[in-house]
C-alpha cells in the first residue's frame, strides 16, 4: 500500500517554491493524495504564523470559505512539515497569515500588524471511472453533438448511441438539453430547470434513463454544457424578476447606453423618410448615413450631459455653502506653500484651481449615471472660495459678494469640465467608429453575412437591449426596468471585468458583439445582491451535476469568476469527481491560468481546425502531444516506509515533486461551432487531422458531422434537419471505421500512461511517435495533411529511421471525397437529414517496412496522397523487460554504499581536477563534455551538477544528452575510475558501488541511444542520492534531521576532506586532510592552511559529528608547534611556514570547542603528540632529521607552550627567509614579533611590513610600486585575536580551577623580575580594559571614558578593528572582524554597545552572501578584486585590495552567530526570541540560493560588491560553509520550546 505524497515547499513569503505557479495533481488511484507543505522553521511566515487550507477533513463537505488552521511552530534547525490528505477533486486553496518581520534595530521595535499572503490554488484532477475501470483524462474521447438534432428520445437516440460507441468514443458532450427560447438556439435557455419537451417528453425521467443507459449499455459518460452567463430573451424568469438582468435600476450607469440604443433604432426606422438609403451598396452609402447619425442621434441626445457637471447648479450650491459658512477644508490642505497652501491656491490659475476641485472635491467620477451625475462637493468648493476671497461677510461688506464669487467660480468650473468634454468626445468617436465598422461588416463586406436591406426584421443596428413585452406579469414593474442588456463578447477584453458593470463603458461605446436572443444575467458581488438568481442557478447546476459526469462551461471567460466558483462548488457537492472543461477567450495565457486555477478546470478546449497550415498543425500537436520521448523522470524523490496504518499492511510513501504543468487540453479535431475541413481546408484532411489529434497525450474529441464529412458547419440556431445515423454497427459513416481504431489506441495509450511523444514536421507530412516511458511500447503515425493546393501526389517525404525499434504495420488508409458542385448541392438540398459528402476510405499498400538489426526504416513508396495516414505499433527489443528496467536501475543502491565511509565518499562524489590528477599520477582528470566543457568534479557531484538542471528543465538538447546519444564514454569513465581505485590496497570497499554502477550501466547500454540520457540520469540520480544519503547517515543527528541547507553545508565537509598524496597532515603518513577551498587550494603546499583549518573545523567537523577528523587535524598541527605558533602553510609538516599570528588562537578555540562538544572531549588534552620540532626551541631542521618527532608532549603541554611563548614574547625571523620562501615579501617582513602589554593583558604583534592575520594580501605590483607593501598589515592588537586569547584564558582557568583538569595555573612573565600571572588574572586584565581600548562611543560626550582620538575616527558606535596599529586611522576602520570576538568572548562586550555595532555592520557591511571587508565610507574601499590586474593603481593592482571591500563569506557565519547571541539576550518571550531567529533566517536567503546554484555544491570564497561574481574567488571554500554550520550548531543549543507559546 503506497501513499502518494506531493512535496509543496513554501518560500519565505509564503508562495509555493515550485516550477511555474500552477499546481495540478493527478491521483493515480482511489486513495487520497497527500500534499505535504514544507516550511523552513524560522521562515518569515512562521512569525505568529498560520497556514490556512480549505481542504476539508475526511468526511466533511467542502466549503471554499472554510479554512482549517495549522499553526507554524518555529524551529531554526528543522523544516516544518504539514501533511494534508485531499480526498476530492477541484480547486482547493491556501494562504498564510503572519506578523511581518520588522527591520533589525538595536532599539525595541513595535510589532507590525498581521498580514495575509495572496491565496494560492491546488487543483486536483477528477477520478473518472467507466465500466468499473479508472479513466484518466488523456484516455477520454469526447463526442460533441447538438442535442436538438438527435430526434425523439429514446427511439432516434439509440441508433446514434450505437454509432458513437462503435467509433470508440467514451464520452458524449451534449449542447444544453433544456427548453430553448424563441430563437431555438440551444444556448438561449428558456427554463434552466426544465428539459426540452420535444426530445424528452417525460422530462427529468428521460434524462435519468438516458444517462444510465449510456453508461451501462454503451460505455459512454455524459457531459453537458452549462450556461451561467445568460438566459433566453423571452425567459419567464426575466418577466417575473427583471432585476436578475441589467436595467437602469440595477445598473444606472447603463442609462446613457440605453438612450443611445433606443435613438439608433428609431433613427434606423426613419431612414427612408430622411432620404437615406436602406439598402447599402457601397461605403459611400454608409458614410451618408453616418453623417446623419451625428445630426439626428448624437446631437439630439446631448450625451455630454452624462459626463460633465452642471455648472450653474454646482456654482449655486457652492456659493450658498460659502455664504452659510458650511465649509470643509480638505485633508492635506490646498498643497503648495504658505499656510496649508492658501497663498498658492489663491493666486493660482483657474486651471490649477480646477485641478484642486478635480482632485479633492469631485463626486460621481468613478462611473456614469444619470445626466449631470457628476458633481462638486459644495462644502469643499466653498473652501476654495474661502481661500480666494476669504470668508463671506455679507453683501454690504467691502469683501467679495456672492455675484463676484459666483462669476469667478463659473470660470473655474468651466475649466473643470474641459477634460470631461474631452472624455465625451473620445467616446463619441469610438461609438461612431464601432457603428460604422459593424454595419459595414454586416451589410457590405464580402466576407460578412450580407444582411441586405435595413427594415423592421433587419434593423439598422443589433440592439444591445431586450425590451420585455408589457403583460400581466411585467406590468407590475417599472416600464424602464423592462429594458435588459443582452449578452455578447468583446475583442481582447479583460475577462475579470464585467463588461456591463459600472467600470466598463462597452455598451455605451458599442464595443460588444451582441447576441440578441440572450439576456445577460446580473449576479452582483454576492448572493445578497440577486438572491433569486443565485438560488435559481444553484438548482440548475445541481440538477446538471446529478446526471452528468462533466460540464462544458459555456462563455466561461465572461462568467463572473466568483459566480463560477460558487456554482461549481455546488455542483461538486453533488458530484465530487466532476470533469469540467471550458473554452476560454481570455486573451492571454496568464488570464487562462487565473480561471483554470480558481475554478479547478480539468481541461481547456483546444481545436486542431484552428491551424492554417501543416506547420501550425504540427505546433498544436506538439503542444498537446505529451512530453518529449526520453524525458527525464523529475517527480519522484524517494520511496520510504512509514508507520503502518494497519497491522496487516505495510505502507510506503512515494514522495513526488510537483512538476511544472502546462494547461491540460481537451484537444478536438473540430468543435461544434467551427468550420469543418471541407470548408476550411480540403475535405480529405478530415482523416489525417483526426489521426493527429488521437495520437496526443491529452483528452481528445470530435463533433457529429466531422467523421461523416459534412460539407458545412451545422448552423446551431436555425438548423432543423436531423442527424443521419449509421446503417449498422459494421457500416460506419465516413472515416468512422478508422476512427474506431484511432480512438481505441488513444484510450489504451491514455489508460496505460503513454505520455512521451516525438512530433516531426516535413513539408506536407507530420509524423507522431507516442510511447510508454517504461515499457517503451508505442504507436507511430504518418499523416499526409491536405490543405488547399496540395494536389494528389505523394509530396516530399524522407524515409523514417526508428533506431533500435521494431514496428508492425497496423494499416494505411486514404480518404477520397466527392466535393463536386453536384455532390454538394445534393447533400445541402436534403430537407430532412444532415448528410456527409460522398466519400471512400481506401486501404493503401504504399508503405514499406525495412527491418534491420539496429533500426526500422519506414518509407512511402507508392500512392500516399494528401488525406492519407499510416499507423504502426512499435517496440524496443532491448527494452522488452523495460518496465522492470526502471525498477532495476533504481534499486539496490543503498546497500551498495552502506560500507562506504565519508573519506570514500570524497572520492566517489567529488575530487576536482587537480585532486584527481594527484591521485592518479597525472593520468586522470575531470571529464570534458563536448560543447559544455570540463566537469568541476571527477566524482558523481560533477555529473549531477549538470544533470540536475537538465532533468528539471527536461533539456534533451543539452550537450550532455547529445554526448550520451553519440556514445557511451561517460558510462565507461564513471565505472572505470571506481574500478581502478578498488584494485588498490586499502580501497577494496569501492568494488561494491563500482559493481552496482557497472551492472546498471550494462543494463542500459543496449537500449537505443535516444533513450540513453533518460536512463543515464536515472542511474546517476540513484547513485548520487544513495551516496549523499550515506554521507548524512554518517553525520550527527542535528545534520540528519536538519534542513536541506544545513545538510548541503555539511556535505562540504565531505567535499573538502580527502586523501591527497601531495598534501597529507604528516610527512610520512598518508591521512585525509582538509582543503582550504577548491580548486585553488586543493593539492601540495596550497591545500592545508592552519588558519583555514581551524576556522572551518568547528563547523565542518564538530558541527557534523566528524570528531575523529577534527582530532587528527588538532594533533597534526599541534605536532608542528614552533615559536608558540602553528604554521599557516602546513606543507605536510615538511616545510611549515610560521607567519600567521592568529592561526594558533583559532586552533586553541577549536580545541576548547572540541572538549565541550565531543563526549569525553577533555581526554584529548592528555593525548601524546610527537613533536616535529623540539619544545621551546626555535631551531629549524628538515623532517628527515633525527631530531624530528624524537620528543613527545601532551596536547596540554603544547597549549601551555603556546601561551607561555606569547606571554614571554616572540621575536624571530622566519626560517629560510628570502625569495625562495616568498618572492613578494620585503626583507623586514620576515621578522615576526608578538608581545603582551601587561598593563592591559592585550597581545600585540606584527608590523607594517607583514600581514599576520587572515587579511594577508601582500602587494605584488612593481608597476604600482606596491611590491612588499601589505594591503592590510593589521599590526597592533587585532580585535579577533584579543577575543580568542581571552576565550582561551577563561577556558583553561576554569579547567584548572575545576579539579585541575588543566594542570597549569598561569604563565611566567619576564619584567624587572620573573613572576607568575594566573590565567584568570590575565583574562581579567583584558576584560577590564577591552571596552575602553576598543569601543568608539556613539556620543562624543563619552569620549573621555575610552581610548579614542576624535580627529581620526570615521564612524561612531562601533568597535575598532585594531588597537595601536602602525597607522592610527587603521584602528578605526570598520571591518567584519569584531563579531569573531563577540562570538567567542561575548562577556568582553557591553550588550547595548555590541548590538548597536552589529546593526551598523548589518546595514553597512553585510552583502547578499558575504561581509564587506571594509566600510564603504572608507577612502580605501575598493570592492572589486581582480588578481590579474597589473595597473599602476597602488590600491588595486595585482589584487592588493583583496580585503579592502570585496565581500567574504566566512565572516558572515561569525556575524550571524554574534547577532543571534546578542539579539536573544535582549529578547523576552517566544515572540521576541522567534524574531531573533527569523532575522538570521532572512539573512541566509542568498547563501541558500548560492549553494543550490553552484556547480561546485559549495559556497564561494568571496564576491565583489553586492554579491557580484568574482572570477578570482575559489568557488567552494571550506570556511564559507563551516562558519554557517557553526551558526546552526549554536542554534541547536537553544531550547526551541522557548520559541512557542
Amino acid at each position: 500500500m503506497s501513499d502518494e505524497v506531493y512535496l509543496l515547499p513554501l518560500k519565505d513569503d509564503g508562495s509555493p517554491d515550485i516550477p511555474g505557479d500552477y499546481i495540478y495533481l493527478t491521483p493515480t488511484g482511489n486513495d487520497p493524495i497527500i500534499v505535504r507543505f514544507a516550511i523552513e522553521g524560522t521562515s518569515s511566515i512562521c512569525r505568529d504564523g498560520t497556514l490556512w487550507v480549505n481542504v476539508p477533513a475526511e468526511g466533511a463537505d467542502f466549503d471554499r470559505h472554510n479554512f482549517r488552521e495549522f499553526k507554524l511552530k518555529p524551529d531554526f534547525n528543522r523544516t516544518i512539515e504539514i501533511s494534508i490528505p485531499i480526498h476530492g477533486a477541484g480547486a482547493f486553496s491556501f494562504y498564510t497569515t503572519y506578523s511581518p518581520l520588522p527591520e533589525l534595530s538595536d532599539t525595541t521595535t513595535k510589532s507590525l500588524s498581521s498580514t495575509k499572503t495572496e491565496t494560492f490554488y491546488i487543483d486536483v484532477a477528477p477520478r473518472l471511472t467507466l465500466e468499473g475501470e479508472r479513466l484518466p483524462l488523456p484516455a477520454v474521447s469526447v463526442f460533441s453533438l447538438i442535442s436538438k438534432l438527435m430526434g425523439k428520445y429514446p427511439k432516434d437516440w439509440e441508433k446514434h448511441l450505437t454509432g458513437i460507441r462503435e467509433r470508440g468514443y467514451n464520452m458524449i458532450h451534449f449542447t444544453p438539453l433544456q427548453e430553448r427560447g424563441e430563437s431555438n438556439s440551444p444556448y438561449s435557455i428558456y427554463d434552466q430547470l426544465a428539459f426540452d419537451k420535444e426530445s424528452f417528453p417525460r422530462g427529468e425521467k428521460d434524462i435519468a434513463e438516458l444517462v444510465e443507459n449510456m453508461e451501462k449499455n454503451y460505455g459512454l459518460l455524459g457531459m453537458t454544457d452549462v450556461v451561467l452567463n445568460h438566459t433566453a430573451n423571452n425567459s419567464k424568469l426575466l418577466e417575473e424578476h427583471p432585476d436578475v438582468g441589467y436595467n437602469v435600476s440595477t445598473a444606472p450607469w447603463l442609462r446613457s447606453a440605453l438612450e443611445l440604443d433606443t435613438a439608433l433604432l428609431e433613427f434606423g426606422s426613419q431612414l427612408a423618410s430622411l432620404g437615406l438609403p436602406t439598402k447599402l451598396e457601397s461605403v459611400d452609402d454608409l458614410l451618408k448615413i453616418m453623417n446623419s447619425v451625428k445630426v439626428h442621434v448624437v446631437a439630439k441626445l446631448k450625451l455630454w450631459e452624462f459626463y460633465v457637471i452642471n455648472v450653474e447648479r454646482d456654482a449655486d450650491a457652492i456659493v450658498d455653502a460659502w455664504a452659510a459658512g458650511n465649509i470643509t477644508f480638505p485633508e492635506g490642505g490646498f498643497g503648495g506653500t504658505g499656510i496649508g497652501g492658501l497663498e498658492s491656491i489663491k493666486t493660482s490659475s483657474p486651471a490649477k484651481q480646477a485641478k484642486f476641485i478635480f482632485d479633492k472635491a469631485m463626486e460621481g467620477t468613478d462611473r456614469l449615471g444619470a445626466r449631470f451625475h457628476r458633481s462638486v462637493n459644495p462644502k469643499i468648493g466653498a473652501a476654495l472660495l474661502t481661500a480666494i476671497f476669504g470668508r463671506y461677510e455679507g453683501e454690504d461688506s467691502d469683501a467679495a459678494d456672492k455675484a463676484a464669487a459666483r462669476s469667478k467660480l463659473i470660470h473655474i468650473l468651466d475649466e473643470l469640465n474641459l477634460p470631461f468634454y474631452q472624455e465625451y468626445d473620445d467616446d463619441i468617436a469610438e461609438i461612431l467608429e464601432q457603428i460604422f465598422n459593424r454595419i459595414k461588416y454586416v451589410r457590405i463586406d464580402e466576407h460578412g453575412p450580407k444582411a441586405g436591406e435595413i427594415n423592421e426584421k433587419s434593423p439598422f443596428i443589433e440592439s444591445y437591449f431586450t425590451r420585455l413585452p408589457l403583460n400581466e406579469t411585467t406590468k407590475k414593474h417599472k416600464k424602464e426596468d423592462l429594458a435588459l442588456v443582452n449578452n455578447g463578447w468583446i475583442w481582447g477584453a479583460n475577462a475579470l471585468i464585467d463588461n456591463a458593470g459600472p467600470f466598463s463603458r462597452a455598451y455605451l461605446r458599442r464595443e460588444v458583439i451582441v447576441w440578441g436572443d440572450c439576456v445577460k444575467l446580473r449576479y452582483g458581488a454576492s448572493k445578497d445582491e440577486s438572491p433569486v438568481l443565485w438560488d435559481h442557478m444553484s438548482k440548475y447546476i445541481r440538477l446538471m451535476a446529478k446526471y452528468f459526469t462533466g460540464f462544458r462551461i459555456d462563455n466561461c471567460h465572461s462568467t463572473p469568476i466568483h459566480v463560477a466558483e460558487f456554482l461549481l462548488d455546488e455542483a461538486r457537492r453533488v458530484r465530487p469527481n466532476l470533469f469540467v472543461v471550458a473554452e476560454l477567450f481570455s486573451g492571454s495565457e496568464e488570464m487562462d491560468y487565473v480561471f483554470v486555477k480558481r475554478l479547478g478546470l480539468s481541461c481547456l478546449i483546444r481545436e486542431a481546425m484552428q491551424a492554417w497550415g501543416t506547420g501550425e498543425l504540427s505546433r498544436l500537436v506538439h503542444s498537446y502531444g505529451g512530453r518529449p520521448i526520453g524525458s527525464f523522470e523529475v517527480d519522484e524523490i524517494e520511496q520510504k516506509p512509514v508507520a503502518e496504518k494497519s497491522p496487516d499492511k505495510e505502507s510506503r510513501e512515494i514522495i513526488r515533486r510537483i512538476k511544472k504543468t502546462p494547461l491540460n487540453a481537451l484537444f478536438m479535431d473540430c468543435t461544434h461551432d467551427n468550420e469543418v475541413p471541407a470548408q476550411k481546408r480540403d475535405a480529405r484532411d478530415t482523416l489525417p487531422n483526426a489521426a493527429l489529434v488521437a495520437m496526443c497525450a491529452s483528452a481528445s474529441g470530435s463533433v457529429m458531422g466531422y467523421d461523416e464529412i459534412y460539407p458545412r458547419l451545422v448552423e446551431l440556431v436555425h438548423e432543423t434537419r436531423l442527424y443521419n445515423a449509421a446503417p449498422s454497427p459494421d457500416r460506419l459513416l465516413g472515416i468512422g471505421g478508422v476512427k474506431k481504431i484511432l480512438n481505441q489506441i488513444h484510450t489504451i495509450m491514455g489508460k496505460d500512461g503513454y505520455d512521451e511523444v516525438h512530433v516531426h514536421h516535413e513539408d506536407q507530412y507530420i509524423t507522431v511517435h507516442r510511447v510508454h516511458p517504461e515499457s517503451r511500447k508505442g504507436y507511430f503515425l504518418i499523416a499526409h495533411t491536405a490543405f488547399p493546393g496540395y494536389g494528389n501526389g505523394n509530396g516530399g517525404f524522407n524515409p523514417v529511421h526508428l533506431g533500435g525499434t521494431k514496428a508492425r504495420h497496423l494499416g494505411s488508409w486514404m480518404l477520397e471525397v466527392d466535393t463536386s458542385e453536384e455532390a454538394l448541392q445534393d447533400v445541402l438540398e436534403d430537407k430532412k437529414t444532415l448528410r456527409g459528402l460522398p466519400n471512400k476510405v481506401i486501404d493503401l499498400p504504399g508503405v514499406r517496412l525495412e527491418a534491420k538489426d539496429d533500426e526500422t526504416i519506414i518509407s512511402v513508396r507508392d500512392k500516399f496522397p494528401p488525406g492519407s495516414i499510416a499507423l504502426f505499433e512499435t517496440w524496443i527489443p532491448a527494452a522488452e523487460y523495460a518496465t522492470g528496467l526502471d525498477t532495476f536501475v533504481t534499486s539496490g543502491a543503498k546497500a551498495a554504499f552502506d560500507k562506504i565511509n565519508l573519506v570514500d565518499l570524497n572520492f566517489i562524489l567529488y575530487k576536482c581536477d587537480a585532486e584527481e590528477r594527484d591521485s592518479s599520477e597525472g593520468k586522470d582528470g575531470c571529464y570534458s563534455i563536448p560543447g559544455h566543457g570540463q566537469l568541476v568534479y571527477a566524482g558523481l557531484q560533477g555529473w549531477w551538477s549538470v544533470a540536475k538542471d537538465i532533468i528539471k528543465k527536461n533539456d534533451l538538447g543539452h550537450p550532455l544528452c547529445q554526448h550520451l546519444r553519440d556514445g557511451q564514454w561517460a558510462l565507461d569513465y564513471i565505472v572505470g575510475r571506481l574500478e581502478r581505485i578498488s584494485t588498490k590496497t586499502g580501497s577494496e570497499q569501492f568494488a561494491v558501488p563500482a559493481a552496482w554502477l557497472k551492472e546498471r550501466f550494462d543494463a542500459i547500454r543496449k537500449i537505443p541511444n535516444f533513450l540513453l540520457p533518460r536512463y543515464f540520469a536515472l542511474v546517476l540520480r540513484t547513485a548520487y542520492m544513495a551516496a549523499w544519503e550515506r554521507g548524512l547517515e554518517l553525520m550527527n543527528e542535528n545534520v540528519r534531521k536538519g534542513q536541506w541547507f544545513l545538510q548541503s553545508l555539511a556535505m562540504v565537509s565531505v567535499q573538502q576532506t580527502g586523501l591527497v598524496k601531495s598534501a597529507s597532515l604528516y610527512p610520512k603518513k598518508a591521512v585525509p586532510s582538509l582543503a582550504a577551498g577548491l580548486p585553488h587550494f586543493s593539492v601540495e603546499w596550497a591545500r592545508c592552511w592552519g588558519r583555514d583549518v581551524f576556522i572551518s573545523a568547528r563547523g565542518l567537523y564538530l558541527g557534523t559529528g566528524r570528531y575523529d577528523e577534527c582530532k587528527e587535524h588538532i594533533l597534526a598541527f599541534a605536532s608542528v608547534l614552533k615559536h608558540g605558533m602553528i604554521p599557516n602553510l602546513l606543507s605536510s609538516g615538511d616545510a611549515p611556514r610560521y607567519n600567521a599570528r592568529d592561526a594558533i588562537w583559532f586552533m586553541l578555540q577549536t580545541i576548547q570547542d572540541y572538549t565541550k562538544i565531543v563526549p569525553n572531549g577533555l581526554d584529548i588534552l592528555k593525548e601524546k603528540v610527537p613533536r616535529r620540532f623540539l619544545p621551546y626551541d626555535d631551531t629549524w631542521f628538515p623532517s628527515d632529521d633525527p631530531r624530528a618527532y624524537s620528543k613527545t608532549s601532551t596536547l596540554e603541554d603544547i597549549i601551555q607552550e603556546a601561551l607561555q611563548r606569547h606571554a614571554t614574547g616572540l621575536s624571530f625571523r622566519e626560517a629560510n627567509a628570502g625569495d625562495q620562501l616568498d618572492r613578494q615579501m620585503s626583507d623586514s617582513g620576515f621578522d615576526i614579533d608578538a608581545k603582551v602589554d601587561w598593563s592591559t593583558g592585550i597581545l600585540f604583534g606584527g608590523s607594517q611590513d607583514n600581514c599576520g592575520t587572515w587579511m594577508d594580501k601582500m602587494g605584488e605590483s612593481e608597476r604600482a610600486n606596491s611590491k612588499g607593501i601589505p594591503g592590510t598589515p593589521r599590526d597592533g592588537a587585532a580585535i579577533e585575536i584579543t577575543g580568542l586569547l581571552y576565550s582561551t584564558l577563561r577556558w583553561v582557568d576554569e579547567l584548572h580551577n575545576n579539579k585541575n583538569q588543566y594542570k597549569y595555573a598561569g604563565v611566567s612573565i619576564i619584567g624587572q623580575k620573573e613572576s607568575v600571572i594566573t590565567f584568570g588574572e590575565w583574562a581579567s586584565k583584558i576584560q577590564d580594559n577591552f571596552e575602553r581600548c576598543y569601543y568608539v562611543p556613539l556620543n562624543k560626550s563619552e569620549d573621555s571614558k575610552y581610548d579614542v582620538n576624535p580627529k581620526v575616527l570615521n564612524r561612531r558606535g562601533i568597535y575598532k578593528d585594531l588597537y595601536k596599529s602602525g597607522k592610527e586611522y587603521e584602528d578605526y576602520q570598520l571591518r567584519a572582524n569584531f563579531p569573531i570576538a563577540m562570538t567567542v568572548a561575548p562577556d568582553l562586550f557591553v550588550d547595548a554597545h555590541a548590538l548597536h555595532a552589529l546593526t551598523v555592520a548589518d546595514k553597512v557591511l553585510r552583502g547578499p552572501t558575504g561581509m564587506a571587508t571594509l566600510d564603504p565610507a572608507d577612502l580605501n574601499y575598493h570592492p572589486y578584486y581582480n588578481n590579474s590586474e597589473d595597473s599602476t593603481d597602488f590600491a588595486t593592482s595585482k589584487g592588493r585590495n583583496y580585503h579592502q571591500g570585496p565581500e567574504w563569506l566566512w565572516p558572515t557565519g561569525f556575524f550571524l552567530r554574534a547577532l543571534l547571541k546578542f539579539d536573544l539576550r535582549r529578547r523576552q518571550g517566544p515572540e521576541g526570541k522567534t524574531e531573533a531567529f527569523q532575522q538570521i533566517t532572512r539573512r541566509l536567503a542568498a547563501c541558500k540560493k548560492a549553494i543550490q546554484e553552484s556547480p561546485w555544491a559549495g559556497l564561494t570564497e568571496l564576491t565583489q560588491k553586492n554579491g557580484e561574481f568574482c572570477a578570482d574567488s575559489s568557488p567552494t571554500q571550506a570556511w564559507s560553509a563551516g562558519c554557517l554550520i557553526d551558526l546552526y550548531h549554536d542554534a541547536a543549543q537553544y531550547d526551541v520550546s522557548e520559541l512557542r507559546e
